[in-house]
């Protein structure tokens, strides 16, 4: 017995593997099988046995390894390979049947057990020996077939191959350092969330109790009772490795089964985590994983994250990782080598340019966290607001001060009137909303007068008026206009008509005038024209106010049929029209009123005839120009996730700006819908681009059209549905009208750019990233023709002529003020990673400047340290290191796992660019565009970094 820190096998004073709360002294046994090729002095073959001696006087057997004579020798150390697994006891057989302890370790007391468990390892390092020769034997057969060496130099091809392997994993060990395992604690979780083991715990017993049945869970249940239903297949497999290593094949546990499987799913210890990982893949235990196995968990791994084109490549990757880790040809790999990708994965991950930040930039941009008093913090809090609001804030003061000032005009009105004596404050209630109504119904056009809008974003006004947040108003002037309908028409059929027609003859003699000679009763109240066209505006408002909510137009109300027609887009576009019913009849309304008769005090047409005018124009304007945009389809393509791209011919005066959006009509589909969409293409294309996603009746019909049209794949393209010029079936027709103004249209006027899409909201930015790239291109081609035409001035030349001097001056510089632009695509399928795969390409290769960091975050993938999507980080490190491909969008830009954390995201940001005006933008869903609002706000009274934050309305 030898004493000497391991062995080889371990790091001097600790344990390769060891978990436990005690420190063992490490020990390794010699021991020698007879019959092996390679021999010892007295002609047995020494073994090599690492055990721990525990402090309660019991041994832990860590590895049992053939001695590498004279490899070792000549490395000063004593290399060895991993033995394949030990039975799980050392005790008798009898023993080894009753027993069921879940700990792969060996225990024995070392004062009586140890000469049986010397024999028991002889017997073990005898067959693993020969099963080792025959596996050489095998592969060194196949390769004399392709001209290798004979079998005569076959004993010194494995021992070189053995040695070899030897010293890699020796210096695999040597690397394993404190921070390398600090990073692998938090790998290889099974189980995933924030919840304690103990809360997690109470959780998994509830659901056995629900789910088990004779106090038996079966395995079909138990992905369900762990909490991995999304993952059923890697759930089962999980449960046929545990059964496996406590050498059992049943289909149902109990509960306390249940509890020592959970022990160990959850247990702190990575070496822990890392075995069962290990035995999922060594499907036959015997403490190798061939190229089948890397396979198998490959396809296993892609399931469980919902990867389909990964499993199709499976076979390739898996030979990429056996590329990697078994160089020797020895046909398999084992635990250490798995250990080592997994614990520097992250040297392969060179391609993700990171948000690098010096001290020095960091102690600038923080300063605003030193501690302040609480009145210095509020004054702060409120400057910040009112410096990202004021726009805001001006506009809606204004607009809710002429509103007061209407209604307190009328009121104060009708209070000095005698219908004030019989109808008490009801009237003067009713004629002040009814005045806040004139306004509220004149101003509602102008947000949606998108021309206008467009135009004005390009001129002074933009300083001070928040175009951006066009629609937002227009919906807050609806609201608006609720009130004062409750307030107007609650009051005249509630309160002032009733008290009319209960009024005495004597205080009804004067309204005589008004109302004819005899007091009317309440039905010819409302039969009247005033009444008539009341009723129809409330009904129609109220029809066009349902179907524009949330819930409507975004179909989340389910209705049956034929009602289900009510909801979604082409319900709210259409009940929208009822306006000009709405305007009509409120014409009619103003000029019939009761208690005026006088013309120009009637007042209603003077308030609608500008905007109204307005609008009919921008209306009439959107329907000559879309007949003068005459466009030919060049391109169609169908994308995974329902998506369609559309390119088009560009029409010689439609000029755009990046970040705009058009309207597009489909008389196949509908001679009357227009529906926007961001325009993908770069102004410096000669075609229009834009890609319709799947959500609504109208973009589905407009894909089934489009889908007739398109052909199968031919060789040499990608397998989707296509039709271009070329194409024998006749493309629908199309019409566009625009382009329109949008918060991203303004992206240049930043130093750098925060661009956030998800799923198809991604769609604004791409247009953006290409000018970007176009600008930065033609930039280094100025510079570069500036160069040569014009050679920089040196000291040595004494003169310059007036007229050199001239021309270097005059020569135009173009001035890109947007110095970095960082854009983040979050999205659930991978398929959608297609929509602009060549875009990403393009700016990943021709962006030498590192201006452009594109991150693609997958949600469907389970995050970072997740032994779900363990194999496939390590997988797409090394195969974009290997290949430069990220092996999930098949794009030279990495793909990250889950959501992205947008706070670090911001402060890292904060940090590279102080004193830089940041403009965010977001298109998406509204729950992620109030996080972004709130985090930039937050970090612009914490740094010195201003964020500007956007969201993308249609």
């Amino acid at each position: 017995m030898r004493g000497g820190g391991g062995g080889g096998v371990g790091t001097p004073g600790r344990p390769r593997w060891g978990s436990g709360a005690t420190t063992p002294r490490s020990l390794s046994i010699g021991s020698s099988p007879r019959g092996s090729d390679r021999s010892s002095d007295d002609g047995e073959e020494l073994v090599e046995v690492t055990l721990d001696l525990q402090e309660d006087d019991t041994i832990v057997l860590r590895s049992v390894e053939p001695a590498a004579g004279a490899a070792a020798a000549g490395m000063g150390a004593s290399p060895s390979l991993v033995a394949p697994p030990l039975p799980r006891r050392a005790e008798p057989p009898a023993s080894a049947a009753s027993s069921r302890s879940r700990s792969p370790a060996m225990r024995r007391t070392s004062s009586h057990r140890l000469l049986q468990f010397s024999q028991e390892l002889k017997a073990t390092a005898k067959q693993f020996s020969q099963d080792l020769t025959k596996r050489f034997t095998r592969t060194h057969s196949r390769a004399n077939l392709a001209g290798e060496p004979s079998s005569a130099a076959l004993p010194t091809g494995i021992e070189s191959a053995l040695a070899a392997r030897a010293a890699r994993r020796q210096r695999a060990q040597l690397d394993r350092t404190k921070s390398g395992a600090q990073r692998a604690i938090r790998g290889l979780r099974f189980i995933s969330g924030s919840n304690k083991a103990s809360n997690a715990w109470i959780e998994v017993q509830a659901n056995f109790d629900r789910l088990a049945r004779d106090g038996y869970l079966s395995r079909a249940d138990f992905p369900k009772c762990i909490g991995m239903t999304e993952s059923q297949e890697f759930a089962m497999e999980l449960f046929d490795t545990l059964s496996r290593r406590r050498q059992m094949q049943v289909d149902k546990i109990n509960k306390e089964e249940l509890r020592e499987i959970w022990q160990q799913i959850t247990d702190n210890s990575f070496d822990s985590r890392l075995q069962i990982f290990f035995d999922m893949v060594d499907k036959n235990a015997d403490g190798h994983i061939t190229e089948a196995e890397v396979k198998e968990i490959i396809m296993l791994s892609a399931s469980a994250n919902k990867l389909s084109r990964l499993k199709e490549q499976a076979e390739e990757y898996a030979a990429l990782i056996m590329e990697e880790l078994d160089p020797e040809g020895l046909g398999y790999i084992e635990l250490w080598q798995l250990e080592t990708l997994l614990l520097q994965k992250d040297t392969y991950v060179n391609y993700s340019q990171a948000l690098s930040y010096t001290s020095q930039a960091l102690s600038q941009n923080l300063a605003g966290l030193r501690k302040r008093s609480p009145i210095r913090k509020i004054s702060s809090t409120l400057s910040y607001y009112l410096e990202d609001n004021w726009k805001r804030l001006w506009v809606l003061a204004l607009w809710i001060g002429i509103m007061a000032g209407l209604f307190i005009w009328k009121f104060i009105q009708y209070r000095n009137r005698y219908v004030f004596d019989v109808m008490g404050y009801c009237v003067t209630t009713a004629k002040g909303a009814a005045e806040t109504l004139k306004l509220n119904m004149a101003l509602i056009l102008l947000p949606v007068c998108r021309n206008i809008i467009t135009w004005l974003r390009n001129t002074k006004a933009a300083r001070a008026l928040p175009f951006d947040d066009n629609i937002n108003f227009h919906k807050t002037i609806a609201a608006a206009i609720v009130v004062g309908v409750i307030l107007h028409a609650g009051n005249h059929l509630v309160c002032d008509f009733p008290r009319l027609i209960n009024s005495s003859e004597e205080k009804y003699a004067p309204l005589r005038m008004y109302f004819g000679e005899q007091k009317p009763t309440y039905l010819t109240l409302v039969k009247g024209v005033e009444g008539i066209t009341g009723v129809i505006m409330v009904v129609c408002m109220l029809i066009a106010f349902t179907l524009a909510t949330r819930w409507f137009r975004r179909s989340l109300v389910k209705l049956p049929r034929p009602f289900d027609k009510l909801t979604g887009f082409n319900a709210f576009w259409y009940s929208h029209h009822l306006f000009i019913i709405v305007y009509i009849a409120l014409v009619i309304h103003g000029e019939c009123l009761y208690l005026i008769h006088d013309w120009y005090k009637k007042t209603t047409w003077m308030y609608l005839s500008v905007p109204v005018g307005l609008y009919v124009g921008e209306r009439t304007l959107r329907f000559f120009r879309s007949g003068s945009y005459s466009v030919r389809l060049l391109k169609v393509a169908i994308y995974p996730g329902n998506v369609l791209t559309l390119q088009m011919s560009k029409p010689p005066t439609f000029r755009y700006k990046s970040g705009q959006y058009m309207f597009v009509q489909c008389p196949a589909v509908s001679p009357f819908e227009w529906h926007p969409f961001s325009i993908t293409s770069a102004p410096g294309d000669d075609y229009l681009s834009i890609h319709v996603r799947q959500l609504g009746d109208w973009t589905r019909e407009l894909k089934r059209v489009f889908s007739a049209a398109c052909e199968p794949p031919v060789g040499g393209k990608s397998g989707l549905l296509r039709a271009d010029e070329t194409t024998k079936k006749a493309l629908p027709k199309l019409l566009i009208d625009g382009p329109y103004g949008s918060p991203a249209q303004d992206y240049g006027k930043y130093d750098v750019l925060l661009l956030v899409g998800l799923g198809i909201g991604a769609t604004p930015f791409i247009s953006i990233l290409k000018d970007l790239l176009n600008n930065i291109i033609k930039m280094e081609e100025e510079e570069e023709a500036s160069s040569d035409l014009y050679p920089p001035i040196g000291r040595s030349k004494a003169h310059v002529d007036l007229d050199t001097l001239m021309r270097i001056t005059s020569k135009p510089k173009r001035v890109l003020k947007t110095t970095n632009a960082y854009f983040y695509w979050v999205t659930r399928e991978q398929g959608s990673f297609d929509w602009f795969k060549g875009v990403m390409n393009e700016i990943a290769e021709l962006d030498q400047r590192n201006i452009i960091e594109m991150h693609n975050y997958l949600t469907s993938v389970y995050e970072e340290g997740d032994a779900r999507s363990a194999l496939i980080t390590m997988l797409q490190a090394l195969n974009h290191a290997k290949n430069g491909v990220d092996i999930v969008s098949g794009t030279k830009v990495r793909t990250h796992f889950a959501r992205p954390n947008f706070k670090k995201v911001l402060s890292k940001i904060a940090s590279k660019h102080p004193y830089a005006k940041i403009g965010v933008f977001y298109c998406g869903a509204p729950v992620l565009a109030q996080e972004l609002s709130k985090l930039c706000h937050d970090f612009n009274g914490k740094c010195t970094t201003k964020f500007e934050f956007h969201k993308e309305h249609f």
